[in-house]
């Protein structure tokens, strides 16, 4: 059965599956921009899955085969509705973690300016860079800031697509907030901070600093948060909550 799973270049044959799922990484994958989308049947397609870094989006008919069609070791599998959360539990049983992400509202007018300037005002000691070329690789050798530039095969692909900040501290990579992935118009952003520098307000001020420079270049800052401090970082930062919903992390 697996072996009907296949990938899928024309992504508009599954478009219509997603609906309108408000989700930038299905738009990425759907846009060419990146990720993958696999489904059921490349010519009707029932069912499809589309792929992004840890992630994937299960939307369609419901089915076992697609479900069992894992290209990681570890991937957080977000159902479209229940009917695709019953397989996955089904599926993978204790292996399968359910939690709950929250979804912040995209309001592309939301932000103030000044408040964010303030933001960025950090002790003496810390300094906010836009991450270039050696950044991003000294992103990469840490597991904790991996995740700023992971999905970008190289420095180029990150110039041409990807935007960040991170705040340094005797020029070593403390707290950052970066686009986990890109899409047409707009990036999904990930953000975090070394555990022994947390609570300085360095995410803040990252965020802060992030969403300026996407304001420049008319992109748009999107905020999936993992938990209820991603959330209030959010909120502070001037987003509105939306939602929330279940998603399950997968450890084969």
């Amino acid at each position: 059965m697996l072996k009907m799973i296949s990938k899928i270049d024309d992504t508009s044959r599954v478009k219509i599956l997603f609906g309108n799922w408000q989700e930038t990484m299905i738009w990425s994958c759907l846009q060419g921009v990146m990720g993958d989308i696999y489904t059921d049947n490349t010519e009707y397609p029932a069912s499809a899955m589309a792929v992004l870094g840890d992630f994937c989006f299960l939307a369609g008919e419901p089915k076992e085969e697609l479900t069992l069609f894992l290209p990681k070791d570890f991937i957080i599998m977000v159902p479209q509705n229940h009917r695709w959360a019953d397989i996955i539990e089904k599926c993978y049983g204790k292996h399968a973690k359910k939690v709950t992400r929250y979804a912040m509202k995209k309001e592309p007018d939301l932000f103030k300016e000044e408040k964010l300037q303030r933001a960025m005002v950090l002790p003496p000691e810390y300094s906010l860079k836009k991450i270039d070329e050696e950044l991003f690789y000294l992103c990469r050798e840490q597991e904790w800031s991996r995740d700023f530039v992971s999905q970008y095969v190289n420095y180029e692909m990150y110039q041409r697509l990807g935007i960040g900040i991170v705040a340094l501290k005797d020029n070593e990579i403390v707290a950052g907030a970066s686009s986990y992935s890109s899409y047409e118009n707009g990036i999904e952003i990930e953000i975090d901070t070394k555990q022994e520098y947390r609570r300085r307000g360095l995410a803040y001020a990252c965020g802060a600093g992030l969403i300026l420079e996407c304001r420049k270049r008319n992109l748009y800052p999107s905020w999936d948060a993992q938990n209820l401090w991603s959330v209030a970082l959010a909120e502070k930062l001037g987003y509105h909550f939306d939602y929330e919903y279940c998603a399950y992390e997968i450890l084969k």
